[in-house]
Formats: structure tokens, sequence, C-alpha cells
């Protein structure tokens, strides 16, 4: 999906509630600056018919203007002539699909991405070698041929764990097509008929009833109490009333458009078609979502970058060499192997399997904390995240309207919001409350499903709306068996809430034997419950309702209100027996009963609460330095109360309109700069332009989006992208699809998202609850920290493998290192233990073995330095202590490897263990007889096969044989110098910052096997195996073994210092240029 972006209507997605500003835009001049934003890659075909679909006006239109219009009869319908050629013309009611991917490019890609370019390219440079090798001997040695293939190996088994760890489905337009409705109702030729939904044309006429889904974007023509849920589209938990009236002149406003895939929950409508297929608002949102292109992950840029360090030092470190070998008279093609033998022996291809093994255990770890990963990389991402941009309703909040406050006895009683509802400390002894709860028991029409006695109450289905379905659990709760207090008390008539009278009403026989009195009550819109009252109820006693008391009434409504709560208001009367005896028959038609002169019992208000964990992640979230954005769909008072109630914003915050309000003086006299916090309405967003959004976004630390549109979540997150911030979405519905796919990382909820959320997002999180985003962070945090670990513990070696043939070229000693069998090693060590196969890289250097003895064995240093468990037991360790106290990394000043730690592992650790390594060596060559004095430019006499009389430094005379034997023993050596003191380097790569003693010496015991994996394989090498001559290793003596250790001990001595001074003086020279 190619094209631009479909400008939604122009206007916000959002429910009719509460809100009283229009818009009266055409829809042409919207969104100014923030319009060319969104995506660029839209072609300008579709967007111009788009565009012609989005200047709607049908809701404002007259029955005949439609009926003109789309040349139809409200009352026959199109004929199937019309309907026929509409359907050629327009293409069926139905969502098109995007050009898929197909599933080979996925695969290849995975083949030749980030570190794998880089594999391809030293295979490649191995084959070669052996065709400039085998071209001057036909005898050549296969090594670089089998070297080239482990590499191929490597990239393709690394390529395909990858694509079926993230083989995900990425066509969002699926979980679009699940929503659409099978089959309509419509009138054709004066005829009903069921038909496919896709056979809809404009201008047929169709029938819905509660339970359908509607089938098209259509325009109401009559309707019958029909309420139905755009909470999908808008966030909104509260049913919206459709009738055929124009009630807004914003078509997503008005009352008389229904929504393509939206429920009808209750009553009956007809409808006009208006719009089809992708023309329709859910076909526009979901061509959004498919628009947006999936950003390249910040581990994916690392890993980019550290390719090219690789890369860099790799061909600068391999042209060095080169210049080397040619001034010290190498011919030229043998020059040439070495150039190619240095870079394959600085790719560090085990580096790959480690980033997948270590992504892919974290995805379990987090799958256990109920957090799903679809993508691996998605993992580091929410490390990395700095705004968390989240949705309100289902994310923040429980997404179940519930009773939050009650008023009466001139009081406000806090109820329990809880998950649970188990904890209710209100005063319960009031008369007052026994008749208020007798209200809220019968003046209800929701009920429990049968058969749930088991289910925890809150947990129960219900028929009924959302607000009834909050009053039925409240009261199931407080009182105990609704139901058989229903029956007790037996309705006898009942008038239903309309959006005309704005009371709900019922009659009832009462339950008290001695009092045959019926009883009225009613609910509904506070001020209209009211005006019909004359008295009120005081600690179980009717008194007139005076000024002050009617005051009282106005102070508590408009506080309840103020925290973004749906008050409902209570009376009720008990009519006289004299007039309304039991044989009384009740007309609701008639009305042949009281409305007024009633007696007002109390207010109760409702609102979505916030989940109880919800407060202390967004502290965790505070701490860690991460911003978290609300953008929702929902009224900007209820946003803004929830955001206090969870901390967004703070309590000691104010918005420019609290500070106004505080002062007592208007809105534009305030310093917007006094103003902490901030609500922002879609109305506004739509006139700001690029920069004014960035100002908001850059100018307050806590902010809120109410009334927002899928267009606007876009704009939203693309403005804090704008900011280099790493952004993450949270989102359940359909609306916040697009925001989601653009998102660095998109978050849908398990339970209650929509399956588009769940298809445009990354990660999934399968409890709903947004304080699994925190233990997300924590290990996606946790991921950059070991991966530098592991890069760091990698790239010490490099300087301690290229020393030997530095030394050995220069300064002409034996080869300190010599050939073994590398492909034994890695299956012996590295592939036996699980790790990160980096020994695979030390076949890299074998290469021209029939060319020159440097040649012939310059690589082999490298397989048995490497022995190791480490990359991947480092991927175990556990966070360091400041992890969540740390501000979150800058995605292009903190990167995953930076001149610190390069220069730290390269020249600090890499040389300390060159030298170490080397005492081992010049211990054992001057324990034979050879002093390091000796060995300087012996190299070409020791070479020699006719030489078979070498006197060393006391005068004794060496075989070429003799002299082969010490070689090997000098290669075990300097394998167990560099050995030993790998285990002090894995031990310091525990933490970067904390000691070591602070970490825990054993938490992570994954690395403890590692080491004694290394050491007894090491053993077997140099022991059990060591009369092997192919393996070119010789019984060492066990004092050899110790002559590395003060080396090692020196490394972590270092390493503790570096880490002391650290944080002792945080922020110092010494902690910029130390700490990596």
């Amino acid at each position: 999906m190619g094209q631009k972006t479909p400008r939604v209507y122009s206007v916000e997605l959002n429910g009719a509630k509460d809100i009283e500003n229009t818009d009266k835009g055409d829809g042409k001049e919207k969104y100014r600056g923030l319009q060319g934003n969104c995506l660029e890659t839209r072609k300008h075909q579709h967007e111009e018919e788009l565009k012609k679909e989005l200047d709607l006006d049908d809701h404002k239109l007259s029955n005949k203007e439609l009926e003109d219009k789309y040349c139809s009869n409200i009352l026959t319908g199109l004929s199937s002539t019309q309907a026929a050629e509409l359907l050629v013309r327009d293409g069926p009611n139905a969502l098109s699909p995007p050009k898929e991917t197909p599933e080979i490019i996925k695969f290849l890609k995975q083949m030749v991405g980030g570190f794998s370019i880089l594999l391809w390219v030293g295979a490649i440079l191995c084959w070669i070698a052996f065709g400039i090798q085998y071209s001057n001997d036909k005898s050549s040695s296969l090594d670089n041929v089998y070297l080239g293939t482990v590499l191929a190996l490597v990239v393709i088994l690394t390529g395909i764990f990858a694509y079926y760890q993230e083989a995900k489905s990425t066509n969002i337009m699926a979980s679009f097509s699940k929503m659409i409705p099978q089959q309509a109702l419509v009138i054709r030729d004066s005829e009903k008929k069921i038909i496919p939904a896709e056979q809809l044309v404009v201008g047929d006429i169709v029938e819905i009833k509660g339970g359908d889904q509607i089938p098209a974007d259509i325009r109401l023509l009559s309707s019958q109490g029909c309420k139905v849920d755009n909470s999908s589209l808008t966030g909104e938990s509260e049913p919206q009333l459709r009738s055929c009236e124009f009630t807004h002149d914003n078509p997503l406003e008005t009352k008389n458009i229904g929504f393509y895939s939206t429920t009808c929950l209750e009553g009956t409508a007809t409808g006009m078609v208006i719009n089809t297929g992708d023309r329709t608002i859910i076909g526009q949102i979901a061509a959004l979502a498919s628009g947006v292109g999936n950003e390249k992950t910040p581990i994916a840029t690392e890993i980019e970058h550290f390719v090219h360090i690789v890369a860099g030092v790799a061909v600068s470190i391999g042209i060095l060499f080169f210049i080397i070998a040619v001034s010290m008279k190498y011919r030229v093609l043998d020059s040439i192997i070495f150039l190619i033998g240095i870079i394959v022996a600085n790719v560090p291809e085990g580096l790959l399997a480690t980033v997948t093994v270590t992504l892919s255990l974290t995805a379990k770890r987090m799958a256990k904390k109920n957090c799903l990963v679809k993508n691996l990389e998605a993992v580091e991402t929410l490390g990395s995240t700095s705004i968390i941009c989240s949705d309100k309703t289902g994310t923040l909040t429980q997404n179940r309207m519930t009773v939050a406050h009650l008023w009466f006895d001139s009081q406000i009683f806090m109820a329990d919001t809880s998950e649970t509802h188990s904890k209710q400390t209100f005063d319960q002894s009031s008369g007052t409350w026994a008749s208020l709860s007798k209200i809220i028991t019968l003046c209800n029409r929701a009920e429990f499903r049968p058969g749930q006695e088991s289910v925890p109450i809150m947990k129960r289905v219900v028929v009924g709306d959302a607000s009834e379905t909050a009053l039925l659990k409240f009261s199931e709760v407080v009182l105990g068996d609704v139901m058989e207090i229903r029956k007790r008390n037996r309705k006898v008539a009942e008038i239903p809430f309309n959006s005309t009278n704005k009371f709900q009403l019922s009659i009832h026989e009462t339950d008290d034997p001695s009092d045959k009195r019926f009883l009225l009550v009613m609910k509904g819109a506070p001020e209209k419950v009211l005006e019909k009252c004359s008295t009120i109820m005081l600690n179980g006693q009717e008194q007139p309702l005076d000024k002050s008391i009617a005051e009282a009434f106005h102070t508590a409504y408009m506080e309840l209100g103020g925290l973004g709560e749906r008050v409902l208001g209570f009376c009720h009367l008990y009519l006289p027996a004299d007039e309304f005896p039991e044989t009384y028959s009740f007309d609701v038609d008639a009305m042949n009963f009281p409305t007024s002169n009633l007696c007002f019992v109390g207010l109760l208000s409702m609102i979505d609460p916030p989940r109880s964990t919800v407060p202390d992640a967004v502290t965790k979230c505070r701490s860690a330095g991460i911003k978290v954005i609300m953008v929702t769909g929902d009224h900007p008072i209820t946003a803004k109360a929830i955001a206090k109630s969870v901390g967004i914003i703070s309590a000691n915050s104010e918005t420019v309109e609290d500070i106004a309000k505080r002062l007592n003086i208007a809105v534009e006299q305030v310093n917007k700069q006094d103003a902490k916090a901030i609500v922002v309405t879609g109305m506004e967003l739509k006139d700001m332009s690029a920069e004014q959004l960035d100002e908001v976004l850059t100018s307050y630390q806590e902010i809120v989006f109410a009334r927002t549109s899928p267009q606007q979540k876009l704009i939203i997150v693309e403005g804090c992208q704008r900011q280099d911030a790493v952004v993450a979405v949270t989102g359940d519905g359909v609306n916040d699809s697009p925001a989601l796919k653009k998102a660095d990382i998109g978050i849908a909820m398990g339970i209650a998202g929509s399956d588009a959320a769940k298809n445009a997002a990354d990660m999934v999180l399968l409890d709903d609850n947004f304080a699994s985003i925190v233990t997300g962070v924590e290990e996606g945090r946790l991921i950059f920290d070991n991966l530098k670990k592991t890069i760091a513990y990698t790239l010490t070696k490099n300087i301690a493998e290229l020393c030997p043939f530095l030394i050995y070229i220069i300064i002409g000693v034996p080869l300190p290192i010599g050939t073994i069998t590398i492909l034994f090693i890695d299956l012996g060590t590295d592939i036996a233990k699980g790790s990160s196969l980096n020994s695979v890289r030390r076949m890299a250097l074998q290469i021209g073995a029939s060319l020159s003895c440097l040649i012939q064995h310059q690589g082999d240093f490298h397989a048995a330095e490497r022995l190791e468990v480490p990359s991947i037991a480092l991927a175990y360790e556990k966070a360091e202590s400041d992890i969540m106290n740390r501000k979150p990394r800058h995605k292009k000043q903190d990167r995953l490897v930076n001149k610190p730690l390069a220069l730290y592992s390269y020249l600090h650790i890499g040389l300390m263990q060159s030298l170490g390594a080397f005492l081992v060596y010049f211990t054992v060559y001057a324990q034979e007889g050879f002093r390091p004095s000796t060995l300087m430019n012996l190299r070409v006499e020791w070479e020699q096969d006719s030489v078979n009389d070498l006197e060393d430094s006391y005068g004794q005379e060496w075989t070429r044989y003799q002299r082969k034997y010490l070689e090997w023993t000098g290669y075990t050596a300097f394998f167990v110098g560099i050995m030993v003191q790998q285990i002090a380097d894995l031990i310091i790569r525990k933490t970067r910052r904390n000691s070591i003693f602070q970490q825990g010496l054993f938490r992570n015991k994954v690395i403890w096997v590692g080491i004694a994996s290394q050491i007894i394989i090491a053993l077997i090498l140099s022991c059990g195996l060591g009369s092997i001559t192919a393996l070119n290793f010789t019984m060492l003596r066990p004092q050899y073994w110790f002559v590395a250790v003060p080396h090692a001990i020196l490394i972590w001595v270092y390493d503790e210092m570096r880490k002391l001074f650290i944080r002792l003086y945080p922020g110092s020279w010494w902690d910029k240029n130390m700490y990596y």
C-alpha cells in the first residue's frame, strides 16, 4: 500500500458525548502544517478519489435530497439493474487487501541484513583466497573452502532461526476483514432481500437490529431506540444513541450516521448506504494503517553502526598488515591472502547468533511476565523508549464503567473502584442509603446472564448498557442477590430512558407486607431529576427542598462532573394507596401517575477507573526518564481526571486552566510557562502547525491529548519522533492501529485489544496491564547492557589475536600460535556448549598454508583462545542496580559500540591480554633454552627444514622436529595464557559501573558453567588430546597454567579501579572516557 494518507474526513473520530465545540470546516483546510507530515507515499490518483468522498454532507441532507443524490427510493430501494451497475462502478463493499511481501523475499532479507552481509563478504573472500592459492598450487589446503562454507552455514542457520522467530502476519487488513458482516438485509425492487454484504452499493436501503454489525457507512432514515458501540473507533465505552435527526455539523459527531463494522447494541434502524468498502471510515483507517511503513528498530540501527565500525577496523588493519608484509619482502600474492585473512578474522560472525539468542531468551522471559513479543528486536526498542503514548480506555483504565462516588445526606462518599469492589467503606447505616440502594436496584433494566452463580460478580456477563451494568454489579456487591430483590418488588410499569426525557422511570409493588403502596422510582440527568422533586431525603427523613440544599446539590454535581465522572440523580415517590389501589392500571403513554413533587434521594457518579497497578508503573517510568503522554478519544475532563489519578499529571502540576481558575483570571492572561501540564483537544491540535506541536511536546513534561482521531494519533507519534525520541504506543482499538504501526514499538492489549491493533503491534500485553510495560523497559535496557558487555568481551581479543602475527613479522620470532583443527574446536567447545559460535572466526586467519609459514599458521590462535560460552552467558546477567534510574539512551548519541568501549576493549584489556600471553610464550621458550633475545630474528632459520642443528641460548642443538614440537608447546602456552585471562575478562564484564561485589559473583551461574567448561576443554586439548599430532597441541606442564594468573588479577583490579572512579566522580573526564 504505497498511497498517501487519506485524511479521515479531516475531522476527529469521536463520539457525540458532552462536546459543545463545533467544527465549521469543510474538510479542505484541516491540519494545515501537519497535513503533509503523515505519510508521503500515497498514490496521487487514489488520494484525489478519497478527497472527493471526504466532503461528506449526507448527514445534512433531507430524505428527498438523499434520494436525488443517490438515485434511490426510500420505500422501494434501488432496482437490481441499478445495483449491478453501481457494483461494477464502485467495486465490492470490501476492503482492498494490500500487496503482500512474498515469503521468499522476507527469508532473503534475513539472509543479507546487518551482520549477515559482512559474513557473506567474508565467505566470498575465503573462496577467492582459495582460488588464488589453487591457481598457484594445485595441492593447496582446502582450509579456506571449509571456512567459507562454515561462514555461509552460520548465516543460513541464523537466518532461518530469525525468520521463524519473527514470522508474523503483517497483513493488517486481515483483522479488519474479520470485522466485516457477512450478510445484509436490503430493500431492492420493493422487496426485502438478504444479500452478501459485499454486494451492497451506495443508495441501498438497509435494515439493522440489535446485535447486527452495520454493513456499510449508512445515513439513518428511521430509528427506534437504536444504540451503537463506537468504542473500536473512539475508545468510548458508552453506547452512542442513533437517530435520524441531524445534530452536528461534524459527520462523526452527528447522530444520524452509522459507521461500517460498528455494532448495533439495541433497537432497530433503517438507513441508506452512503459509502462502501475502502471509502468507509474503517476502510480509510485500514488504508492509513497499511500505508504506514515499519520503522527501523534502534537495535537494527546499532548493529548496522557496529558493522560499519567492524568493517572499517578490519579493512584498516588488513591494509596495515598488507603494507607491513610487502615491506618485509613477502610476495604481493601472499600479502593479498594475508590481507583477506585479517579482514575475515575481524568479522565477529558469532555476534549474529548472540544477538538473536539474547533477544529470544528475553522474549521468553517476557512471555512469562505476560508480554508477548512478536518482533524480537522490539524487546530492545522498549528499553530505549523515551516517550510512551498511551491510550486511556482499557490500558490505563479497567475498560468498564464503575461506581466511583455517591452523594446523599449532603455528603460525598467514595466507593471502592478496585477490580474486586470488595471494600465499600461508605456509611450504609443511613435510612437515605436504604432508599437510594432500592432505587439503584429497581430502576435498572440490566440483568446477569443466567448460570453464572459461581463466577465472581465483577466478571459476570451482563445484558445491558455500560452504565446500568455498573449499577447492577455495584448493588449486587453491596446488597446481595439483586434479581431476588427485583422478584420481591415486582415491576408494574416502566418508561425506558430516552434522550428527550433524559430519565428512566419504573413503578413497583413493594416487599413490605405492611405497606401496600406502589413505589415510583426514577433516575436520570441530575438537573432533570431535581426539577421533578419538591422534597429531599436527609438521614432517612423527607424534608422540603430549600435553596441551601439545592446549592449543596449543585456543588456536589459540579465537583463530581469536574472529576470526569458521569453523574446520575435518583428520586422516588410512594404513591398514595387511596388513589392508586392494588388493582390500578398504569398507562405509560397516558402517564396516569405523578412525575412531579417527587423526593430527591441522592447522586451517584461513575467512571472507567484506572487500574490499580498503573500509578506505580507511571512513577517508575518517571524515575527511568520516560515521558508518559495520554492520547485518547475520550472527553478532555475525563481524560484529565484519569491522568491526575494515575500520575501522568502530578498532584502539584497545574494546567493553564487550573491556574486561571485559582487566580480567578481569564485563561488568556495566564503565562503559559507557569503551567507544567497541558490538555490538548483534537480541535486545538487540528489548528496547530508542526512547529506548534513540537513546542508543546518540548515545553511540557505532562501532556494529555483528548478527542483525537486516528490520523491525529499518527501526527502526535511523528511529532515525538521528530524530537529524536524512541516512541512506544499502547492501544487496543481499531483507531489505534495506524499509530501502533508508525511507532518505534507498538504495544497492543491482548484481552480487550482488537485484532487490528494486535496485528499492527510489535508486542502484545496478555494481561492488558500497563505495568507490564515497565517490566519490558527493564528487560530491554538489560539487553542493551548485556549486548554491550558481550561486544566488549568479543572485541578484547582482536589486539591479542593480531599481536602474535605483528611480532612474528616485525621481530621475527617463531610463530607464537599455530595450526589446529578449527572445526573440531567449534564442535567440541562453542557448539557443544551452546555458545555464540565465535570460534568459527578463528578459522579466518588459517589461510595460505602452502604459500608461506606466516600465512600457513596465522589464524589458529584465534580458535584456541576463544573457548567460550561467555557470549551467551552474559545474556543471562542480571540488571545492575541503577538500570531503571538512568535516563533513556539517546539513539543518536548513546551507541551500542562507542569510542570508550572500543578503546577500552582494544587498547586497555586487549594489550594486557597480549602481554600476559607473550609472558607465558617467552617463559616456555626460556625454560627450554631460548631466551627472548635469542628468539629475535630467528624466524627464517627456525622454519628451514634443512637446518637440524640450530643452537639455543645455551649451545644446545635442535633438530627441525624438536623445534616444531617446541613451537606446538608455544601454541599451547599462548592459548592457555589467553584462556586464563579470558576468565578475568568475562568476570569484569558482568558490570559496567557497579563493583563485581555489588552485583554478586555467583548470581549468574551460567557464567561459571562457561568458565568451567573452558578450563575442562583446555585441559582435554592440552593433556588428553595433546598427543594427536594434527591438533598441534602438546602436554603442558602445570606450572605454565599459572604464569598468566598475575595478569588476570591485574585485569580485574584495573577494571575495579575504573569502576570505582566512575562511581566517585560522576560526570568527570574519567566517567565520560572510561564508562562504556
